[in-house]
């Protein structure tokens, strides 16, 4: 099997869809501002927020900047929002490289592309936007340090989603000890990378937005919970399933307290109850929308 990280982000769209908090989203309808507004989305990958946000019926005329590190990330985005906005009855304009105008009759939306790590990207003092968006990229990032950095980036909302915290469980059970060892294991990794991370940032994202002088208006779980129905996963959920047991594999590949050929085993066990309909996977995370203080000078 090819391990297409923009795949992954494609097969995942109808996981988040469900996981997304309700109440979250909800906060965030009522407190957006009148169009047009600014928006800016770090560790945005191909765009699929972008589409939601469109097919929710939640923009109607934006500016949508897009920054994401990976250049293959970019790249898929600059071809699959086209198609994907096509298949919507959205009209499409190019305007260079790294800029589109996504349209209908109502809808009218400003998208521009920036390939960048998101501390470079703020370093260029971009205008900070009416909404902030980062979803499913704030427990990679050093905490507390980064989370005023992040905000800078908007002067009035931040839309946080799908942040990690702490429990993943692959059912049913292979080796109950085996089981706890490997899930421990994997969110060790995620607590020890050198860029900074952690395992429980959700629940952390509380103290850490406070500190940072934000006022948290909502806050839910964004669970992902995956299962098939009727032996069979919905849309591209089977993909997303072994492209999560990738992520153990590529994580744990060598890591002295496991041993290679049980890992191994362990491995081949689940991708086959992935084949036959077995494996179910939840992931417990969580979402936050933040008002950020008003920068320096402004409100007074």
């Amino acid at each position: 099997m090819e391990y297409s990280f923009p795949h992954y982000l494609l097969s995942k769209q109808s996981v988040d869809d469900r996981a997304l908090n309700r109440n979250v989203i909800d906060s965030l309808k009522s407190n957006l501002p009148e169009t047009p507004i600014r928006i800016i989305e770090v560790g945005a990958g191909i765009g699929t927020m972008f589409a939601r946000l469109l097919r929710w019926d939640m923009l109607t005329k934006a500016e949508y900047i897009l920054v994401d590190e990976m250049a293959e990330n970019i790249e898929s985005a600059r071809e699959w929002i086209p198609i994907w906005a096509g298949q919507s009855n959205l009209s499409v304009e190019r305007s260079g490289e790294n800029q589109l105008r996504v349209f209908d009759s109502i809808r009218d939306i400003q998208i521009k592309f920036e390939c960048a790590d998101i501390f470079e990207f703020i370093q260029k003092k971009p205008q900070p936007a009416d909404l902030l968006i980062a979803h499913a990229v704030l427990d990679l990032f050093p905490m507390p340090e980064s989370m005023p950095k992040i905000l800078s980036l908007t002067k009035n909302l931040a839309w946080l989603t799908i942040n990690f915290d702490g429990v993943t469980s692959l059912e049913p059970t292979i080796d109950l000890a085996l089981d706890e060892k490997i899930e421990r294991l994997y969110h060790t990794t995620m607590d020890t990378r050198p860029t900074g991370g952690d395992s429980r940032a959700g629940r952390h994202l509380f103290s850490h937005l406070k500190t940072a002088g934000a006022e948290i208006l909502a806050a839910g779980a964004s669970d992902w919970v995956v299962h098939a129905v009727n032996g069979n996963y919905i849309a591209h959920e089977k993909f997303f399933l072994h492209f999560i047991l990738h992520f153990f594999e590529e994580s744990l590949k060598g890591n002295i307290e496991l041993n290679v050929d049980e890992f191994s085993t362990w491995i081949t066990k689940r991708r086959e109850q992935i084949e036959r309909g077995k494996l179910v996977y939840i992931a417990h995370q969580m979402d936050f929308l933040a008002r950020t203080p008003l920068p320096e000078g402004e409100g007074i």
